[in-house]
Order: C-alpha cells, then sequence, then structure tokens
C-alpha cells in the first residue's frame, strides 16, 4: 500500500532558479507552488532554507545485501542512507544469497522496501539462474509478480555467452524490461585488481584492460541491434565506452549508460597506497577516462548517474589488494560528488543534475512516479539541497552498516538538507544532524 503525506516546504528554489518560493503538498502531490502560502491541514513544514529544490533522486543500480549479507547492509540501513543522499527510488541488485533470480527473493526485497517505506526499493533481477550464465532466469515470473521487476542483472558478472544475452534481450523486449550489463569479458580479466595501465605494471598489480569492458558494450549493442532490444550499459568506465556508445547510438541502436560518481572523481593514482577501500569493479582507470566520462555525462553520451553502492565488512577491505572484495560506498556522497566535478567545473547546472540523477533514470526504467517535474498536479517526490554548504564524510556517521568509503575525511560541496518522498519527510538535517 502507497504511503502518502501533507507537507509545506518553505524558502526553496526549484531547480536553482528564480527567488525563493513554497510548495505545498497534500495527500502526496503538489498542490500550490507561491510565496506566504499557508500549510495544509496535518501537513510537515520544511525550511529550505533559500536551498536548490529538485526531484528526487533515481539510483538504478544499488546493492543492499539483503537476504544474505545483513552484516554489511539491509534494506532498512541502505534506504535510510539513499534517503540522507536525497534519493527516493531506489535499484537493488541481484547478487543476494539467495541469488535473487525467482518471484520469492525479488517479492521478498520489494516487500522489506515497503515496511520500511524510507525510498521506494525496485529489486532487480537476475538474468541467469544463479548469476552463472547458463540458464535464464524466471524473468517472466519476476516482472509479473509483486515486484512488478523491470531491469534485470547478473551485475558483478557479465552474462558472458553471447547466446545467452541474446535470448534474454529477446525475452526483455517482449516483456517490456531492460537488461543491464556488467560489461567485463571474464577471459581477459583473469586475476586482474587494477586498471591495465603504467600505474598498476608499477605497482606489480595484475591489469584490467579497457577493452575486457569495450568488446562487451560493442557485441551487445550488436546484439540489441538484431534483438530490436533496449540495452543498459552498467558502470561505462573508458573512454572507448563513450565512443561505442555514441557510434551504436548513430546507428539507430537503443543503448543507455551509466556513470558512477567515483568514475567521474578517482583515477587509479589513488591505487599507490595498496589501500583496499580502493579497489572496485571496474577499477579506477586513468585520469583522461575520468575527463571523458565528465563530458559524456554533461553531454548526453553517458545518460545518468548511478551509484553502485557497494557495501563491504571491514576485513574484506581491511587486507591485501589483491584480495579485497570490490566496492564503494555512495548513496550519501553521490550528490557531491556531482556537484564537485560536474556543477562546479560548470559543466552541469541544477537542471542538469535533476537529469542525470532523476530524470534519466527513471525514464529508462519506465517510473511514472519518479523524476516528475515540480509542478502543481505532480508528485511529491523531491530533495532539498544547501548548494554553499559543506560536509566532511566520516563513515562513522553513515547510515549504511559498512564503512568502505574512498572519501574518508574528504571535505565536500552540497550538502542535502531534506527528502521528501509523496510528501513525507525520510530525511532531515536539523543543526548539522540527520532526523
Amino acid at each position: 500500500m502507497t504511503v502518502t503525506g501533507s507537507a509545506l516546504i518553505t524558502h526553496v528554489r526549484p531547480y536553482g532558479d528564480g527567488d525563493p518560493v513554497d510548495i505545498a503538498v497534500v495527500d502526496g502531490v503538489i498542490t500550490e507552488i507561491g510565496q506566504g502560502l499557508d500549510a495544509p491541514e496535518g501537513a510537515e513544514i520544511v525550511d529550505g532554507g533559500g536551498g536548490v529544490l529538485l526531484p528526487g533522486f533515481v539510483d538504478l543500480h544499488t546493492h543492499l545485501r539483503e537476504p544474505g549479507r545483513e552484516d554489511t547492509e539491509t534494506v532498512a540501513s541502505g534506504s535510510a542512507a539513499a534517503a540522507r543522499g536525497g534519493y527516493t527510488a531506489v535499484f537493488a541488485m541481484a547478487n543476494t544469497a539467495p541469488v535473487a533470480d525467482n518471484s520469492t527473493i525479488t517479492d521478498l526485497v520489494w516487500r522489506l522496501g515497503q515496511e520500511v517505506g524510507l525510498v521506494d526499493v525496485h529489486p532487480v533481477g537476475a538474468v541467469s539462474v544463479g548469476l552463472v550464465g547458463e540458464q535464464l532466469a524466471e524473468m517472466g515470473m519476476m516482472a509479473q509478480g509483486a515486484a512488478r521487476v523491470r531491469l534485470f542483472s547478473d551485475d558483478g558478472k557479465c552474462v558472458h555467452d553471447p547466446v545467452l544475452m541474446k535470448r534474454a534481450l529477446e525475452y526483455s523486449t517482449g516483456l517490456g524490461v531492460l537488461i543491464s550489463q556488467h560489461s567485463e569479458d571474464p577471459r581477459l580479466t583473469v586475476g586482474a585488481v587494477a586498471h591495465d595501465g603504467p600505474t598498476a605494471a608499477r605497482l606489480g598489480l595484475a591489469g584490467w584492460p579497457r577493452a575486457a569492458e569495450e568488446s562487451i558494450v560493442a557485441r551487445d549493442a550488436l546484439l540489441a541491434r538484431d534483438a530490436g532490444a533496449r540495452v543498459h550499459v552498467a558502470h561505462a568506465s573508458t573512454a572507448g565506452t563513450v565512443e561505442l556508445l555514441k557510434w551504436a547510438r548513430g546507428q539507430g541502436i537503443e543503448i543507455t549508460a551509466e556513470v558512477t560518481p567515483h568514475h567521474l572523481l578517482l583515477d587509479d593514482s589513488r591505487l599507490e597506497t595498496y589501500d583496499g577501500v580502493n579497489k572496485v569493479n571496474p577499477p579506477l582507470r586513468e585520469a583522461s577516462d575520468v575527463e571523458a566520462l565528465r563530458q559524456a555525462l554533461a553531454d548526453g553520451s553517458v545518460d545518468c548517474v548511478a551509484t553502485d553502492h557497494a557495501p563491504h565488512a571491514s576485513q574484506e577491505k581491511c587486507c591485501e589488494f589483491s584480495q579485497a572484495r570490490p566496492g564503494m560506498l555512495g548513496l550519501e556522497t553521490a550528490l557531491s560528488i556531482v556537484v564537485q566535478t560536474m556543477v562546479q567545473p560548470g559543466l552541469l547546472d541544477w537542471r542538469g543534475v535533476a537529469r542525470v540523477m532523476s530524470e534519466r533514470p527513471a525514464a529508462i526504467v519506465g517510473l511514472d512516479d519518479q523524476g516528475r517535474p515540480i509542478a502543481v498536479g505532480e508528485p511529491a517526490n523531491l530533495t532539498i539541497v544547501d548548494p554553499d554548504s559543506h560536509w566532511t564524510v566520516r563513515g562513522d556517521e553513515m547510515a549504511s552498516r559498512s564503512r568502505n568509503t574512498p572519501y574518508e575525511e574528504m571535505t565536500l560541496p552540497g550538502v542535502v538538507q531534506a527528502t521528501v518522498l509523496r510528501g513525507r519527510i525520510t530525511a532531515q538535517r536539523t543543526s548539522g544532524d540527520w532526523t
């Protein structure tokens, strides 16, 4: 059951434009926009302090770990982290234990998200049974279950068999769903732990070549063309992938792509310390790739930002680099990284932020109630941002059960002040603390 609320949001600037206005919300819907508005009956009141009002963010790539690894994250803790990060909808990846390759698991994750109620948690269904890439999972049953699964991925592993991927794309067209591919030819990354470049060679780390990603992106684009299907590229990380996306679209192929915040900010120079917190899959690339990804996000060659929020226990990171589990926390820091890498250099304005963090991801998966304009009659899924404030990242202060943030003690720009889900306040900063 969908729960709604009523609220009065005061002194905010939609998309950062113009003078501050008030937003009245009744039963989860924006009813009035103006100045000096009265609060609806029973409404929660949020003082936006002149901040930027954006549509709530949508994350197409989140690992919530439940069921199976509740020691590192749960639907509840991940939802809290998402709400603090300004998110109103997240897509929870299928590499749980057991794998979300059937409607029993996807419906469980959906119900857990509904019970927590801080963000809309949409489970991602596995493409293959057990993520082993040999047999298609029950895509139809998951799509028709209570969760209405609309995104499928074996993320963490590539659907490397072209025959299986072709079949999955064909099924996806009939079901009206989308396949998100972890683009990595496993034959090219055996034992790989870092980007295949001068830094890895100097540090004695086994290299993960760009071609491992780019060859799968090219292959899947051609498979999607022949199947008349859409395909989505998860965590694009190379300049070559950007060029392939442009080429594929020039051929009329329906292909979309996401980039992570960490691939917009960090490069493989971070590996000098051998700290496992910097190990991620795909790996941090070279500075030239970072620049290409920023430009691609700005011009739309890459559609959106997705966090690939990947919580891990301390013992899985505080070990030899080659043995560390790949992945980084991302939900609570994503907006700030986008501000630092895209807004401050002038690559995106606040309407651009709304596009890449809310509107495009919602459109890619067909969420009708997310990524909507800030206008009367629209759902009140909203985020208030203080664009002028900074905050210091400390893992111990995050909502996640894990602490593997690569931004520890970094001071970042842009502070989420409050998140509103269908008129209900799901996270709010008061005097610097979350309530």
